[in-house]
């Protein structure tokens, strides 16, 4: 029985995980706080998981029927992240631990996406290619065993994440945040065809798993600036369309590219992008002509949440991986190496 700990951004995250089977899964949300503020303030969301972190707990472990007593392990997200949520979910899961007398597991919160798939459809295939999209991270990655043997970055977003293009460009179509979900309604009513945004690093000699959405945020601001400049409205829906449209174009060409490259017959998309209703259609559409399988987790499962940190936590103990030592501590800027995580202490610096 693992617990997982999820705290690195706006939403408090407990579940419960045993064998890869999910047992609990409860997710308390600050994002309406940050929401007049058009993004996530670190102070607030720090706060909010303070507040939440024991009555999510508290769910998670009435949701399975267990006491604390009965976990075999604790795992929690130690980063990347905001410093102050990883540290509020960290020294939430250190007492839990103690108090519970099991093993904790420092786990990296890019492997949780990737592991929130095995609850839905059970042991990634060796090795597949996965799509990682979020509001803060948009990746490529070949993974064979995913908490035995390092994760190769074939590509990362050398920007703007894939969910934060939509953030921003939401905010300057005059839709509410979070931009995602916002953009996905409105572009129902648009015609994607509407405006020729730019497909970044998709042109022959451009890095093929590189990502960048920058340019296409000031291409969507230029167009809605075109616009206002004429006194015309601005058709939102179209545009929404459009963006939405070059961004799933972008993501899944070049997934399919890397499939091909590395001769994987697997496809795995998961973060909250991944719940977007075009970017799951166009990857499909993309895979069912390639002849490759297309996983996709729920998209309770994508956006982030303590059950894929349990999904990890569970693989590593039945890997027989060694627990985290008691210092661990958090790393924000965390690499994606192996999906365990105890960054070693940074050397203090003494007076000559």
């Amino acid at each position: 029985m693992v617990l997982g700990i999820e705290s690195s951004c706006d939403e408090t995250g407990a579940g419960i995980v045993q064998d890869g089977r999910l047992l609990a899964h409860v997710v308390a949300s600050s994002m309406d706080e940050h929401a007049r503020f058009g993004g996530v303030v670190p102070e607030i969301a720090a706060r909010a998981h303070l507040h939440a972190f024991n009555p999510v707990v508290r769910q998670a472990l009435d949701q399975a029927g267990l006491r604390i007593g009965q976990l075999d392990a604790v795992a929690v997200t130690t980063g990347p992240g905001l410093s102050g949520a990883l540290q509020v979910g960290l020294a939430g899961a250190k007492t839990l631990a103690y108090a519970a007398g099991v093993p904790l597991y420092g786990v990296h919160h890019l492997a949780g996406h990737v592991a929130a798939d095995t609850l839905e459809h059970g042991p990634l295939p060796d090795p597949c290619v996965v799509l990682i999209v979020s509001g803060g991270h948009t990746s490529l990655l070949l993974v064979r065993d995913l908490v035995r043997e390092p994760i190769l970055h074939l590509g990362d977003t050398l920007d703007d994440a894939a969910g934060e293009c939509f953030d921003k460009v939401a905010r300057i179509l005059g839709l509410p945040y979070p931009g995602g979900p916002a953009v996905d309604g409105a572009a129902r009513e648009g015609n994607p065809k509407a405006v020729a945004f730019p497909r970044p690093l998709t042109r022959p000699g451009d890095d093929p798993y590189a990502f960048s959405f920058s340019g296409l945020k000031t291409a969507a601001a230029r167009w809605v600036e075109q616009h206002r400049r004429r006194g015309e409205e601005v058709p939102v829906a179209d545009g929404a369309a459009a963006l939405q449209e070059a961004v799933a174009d972008v993501l899944t060409r070049k997934a399919m590219a890397a499939c091909k490259a590395y001769e994987v017959k697997t496809l795995v998309v998961v973060g909250g992008v991944a719940a977007n209703s075009r970017v799951r259609a166009l990857a499909e559409k993309r895979c069912a002509s390639a002849g490759i399988e297309l996983r996709v987790p729920p998209m309770t499962l994508c956006t982030d949440n303590g059950a894929m940190i349990a999904a990890v936590g569970d693989l590593l103990v039945r890997s027989g991986a060694e627990p985290a030592p008691l210092d661990v501590s958090i790393d924000p800027s965390a690499p994606l190496t192996y999906a365990s995580l105890t960054p070693l202490a940074r050397p203090t610096l003494r007076a000559a």
